[in-house]
């Protein structure tokens, strides 16, 4: 009987029984029929599976609030018990299970992610010419910003710069600036938790309102765009290409070779380099979830205990040599070839996109784990080889698997009142008393529930351990 896996559509649907198929299917001796979903309708999708209770044996699915109230009405197999048994899966990084965990438990294996991937994307050249220095200091993102933006740091005569610019949902996602900031210089990754439990929102830690200040004080000195509050995150992008902008701060450390590859076009001599977030302490960067869902296993599908060590032994398999080359490079010498020194190079990037990609995205591989570094610019090289070190400097969300009735219900509303508010104070729209209003306006909307809901929640899962 097959294995039935459920994937998210990414690109084109590969054609049923292609080479990669094949090549899992021989490697890890399984029949396998994969289901494609389309992205848009995935989660949809998803919750009709579930709700009819007809699911394949490994499905995708995405951490959100349906999904947990599934894992905790007992639908899925609870596998952490048994992965010290999969040296591959064993091999990971706790921080990567533990960013899936519903009530302190693992219920799947991660899309794996990198954690640590924060970095700043700047213009090297512009750095040199001005004599400056990444910054490490709330004193030093002013002057550095400043400079970029006033003292020509292109040598074209014109006042045509800036350090940097801040775009319409600066703080929204898993990349947020102020945030990333704040973290650098000691502050926390949206909360805080003290060593009583006791949980505070960035918005209300010293490191974070300074940053707010900082942003305030180069708005009102023109040294930021007037307009980021209409500006979107891609124009950003367009600025940087075209020359005009020093430092992209919600990029990651892959961005630098395409970015790079981009400024040339327009600015043949231009120089891209890019660097961790630091600041007193050394690098300091606020962790992502680390995945882009993970990989659940129904109880539906999956009846017995030597069935679920058998899905596992699959799972831990893809992450052999053969199957982690397979995936994040393809087949050799049709996408890819070994060279020198162990390294492999693309040979055919663009069928790797058609033909492998779909399977990379959905599927078990951590790039850099056993598998051939890969043939690139320096720059290239560099981002892959950050990202990977960075989950050491990384620091978590301690909320981030935290489930609260309120915030299911109304959180969007709520991180959306202080957004609103944080970009009205950055304008100068309100002052220091404005700003404390908004705050305590937030906390009788539902915020000290929240507060209060994450604190038991963060109680009852660390009593669980």
């Amino acid at each position: 009987m097959p294995l039935k896996i459920t994937l998210m559509q990414v690109g084109d649907i590969p054609a049923k029984g292609n080479e990669v198929e094949q090549a899992i299917e021989k490697y890890t001796n399984t029949k396998l029929d994969f289901q494609w979903i389309p992205q848009a309708a995935f989660d949809e999708k998803i919750s009709v599976m579930i709700a009819s209770n007809d699911m394949p044996q490994i499905m995708k699915v995405s951490y959100v609030p349906n999904i947990v109230a599934a894992i905790q009405s007992d639908l899925f197999w609870e596998i952490g018990p048994y992965l010290k048994d999969y040296k591959n899966l064993n091999a990971q990084d706790p921080q990567y299970y533990k960013n899936i965990s519903v009530d302190g438990k693992i219920y799947g294996v991660p899309n794996f992610r990198d954690i640590g991937r924060a970095a700043i994307v700047f213009r090297k050249d512009w750095m040199d010419n001005l004599g400056l220095k990444i910054p490490t200091s709330l004193d030093d993102w002013y002057n550095v910003l400043k400079a970029m933006t006033l003292n020509d740091p292109d040598k074209n005569g014109k006042n045509d710069t800036y350090g940097t610019m801040l775009f319409k949902k600066y703080n929204e996602g898993t990349q947020p600036v102020l945030t990333r900031i704040a973290v650098s210089l000691g502050g926390v990754n949206r909360w805080g938790v003290d060593a009583n439990g006791k949980f505070t929102p960035e918005f209300m830690t010293k490191e974070y309102t300074d940053v707010m200040k900082l942003f305030r004080r180069l708005y009102d000195e023109k040294l930021i765009n007037q307009d980021f509050a209409a500006f979107d995150a891609s124009q950003l992008d367009t600025m940087m290409d075209s020359g005009r902008v020093g430092m992209k701060l919600n990029g990651v450390a892959q961005n630098g070779k395409s970015s790079q590859e981009r400024l040339v076009k327009n600015v043949p001599n231009g120089v891209i380099d890019i660097a961790p977030f630091t600041g007193p302490q050394g690098p300091r960067l606020a962790g992502e979830p680390g995945n882009f869902g993970f990989l659940a296993i129904p109880k539906s599908a999956v009846k017995t205990e030597a069935e679920l060590k058998k899905v596992l032994g699959f799972l831990d398999k893809l992450m052999d040599p053969e199957m982690a080359a397979l995936q994040l490079r393809g087949i050799e010498n049709k996408h890819y070839v070994k060279i020198d020194g162990g390294k492999t190079e693309y040979k055919d990037f663009n069928a790797f996109q058609r033909e492998v990609k779909p399977y990379r995205d959905n599927l078990v591989n951590v790039e850099g784990y056993n598998v051939g570094t890969l043939k690139d610019t320096p720059i290239g090289e560099k981002g892959t080889q950050m990202a990977r070190e960075g989950i050491k400097y990384a620091v978590a969300n301690p909320a981030l698997t935290l489930i609260s009735a309120i915030y299911s219900e109304r959180g969007k509303e709520l991180d959306q009142q202080i957004w609103d508010a944080q970009t009205k104070y950055i304008m100068g729209k309100i002052d220091d008393a404005g700003w404390q209003a908004e705050v305590d306006k937030w906390r009788k909307a539902g915020g000290d529930q929240l507060i209060k809901e994450y604190e038991a929640a963060y109680a009852k899962q660390n009593q669980k351990k």
